[in-house]
C-alpha cells in the first residue's frame, strides 16, 4: 500500500522506511473506503491483532465517512441490480401484457 501511494503520514505521502511518531495521523486507501488513524503508542516488536488494535485509533470522522460511502454503494448496488435484463419471471410477465396487447 505504501509503495502504491495509498498511505499518507501527517498528509505527506511516506516510504516504507518511515519511523511513525505517537500523535500522528495515517491515512490509507482500503479499497473504496478511505480511514484516518491516530496513532496512540508505538511498539518495537511485532504483537498479536489484538494488543497492536490498542496503539491506534481510527477518527469518528473517518468511522461516519465509511459508513455513508457503503451505504451509497449498497443502495447503488440495488438501483443497478434493478436496471439489467428480466428475470424469468419478468420475462413471463412481459410475455403475458405483449400477448394481451396483440389480442386486443
Amino acid at each position: 500500500m505504501i509503495n502504491g501511494g495509498k498511505v499518507h503520514l501527517n498528509g505527506q505521502r511516506c516510504k516504507p522506511s518511515r519511523q511513525v511518531e505517537v500523535g500522528a495521523t495515517i491515512t490509507l486507501w482500503q479499497g473504496f473506503d478511505e480511514k484516518e488513524v491516530l496513532v496512540q503508542g508505538v511498539s518495537a516488536k511485532r504483537l498479536s491483532a489484538p494488543l497492536a488494535q490498542a496503539l491506534y485509533l481510527e477518527t469518528e470522522q473517518s468511522h461516519q465517512r465509511r459508513e455513508q460511502r457503503a451505504e451509497q454503494r449498497r443502495l447503488k448496488a440495488d438501483a443497478d441490480h434493478t436496471a439489467g435484463r428480466p428475470d424469468k419471471k419478468q420475462r413471463r410477465q412481459l410475455l403475458r401484457i405483449k400477448h394481451q396487447d396483440t389480442n386486443s
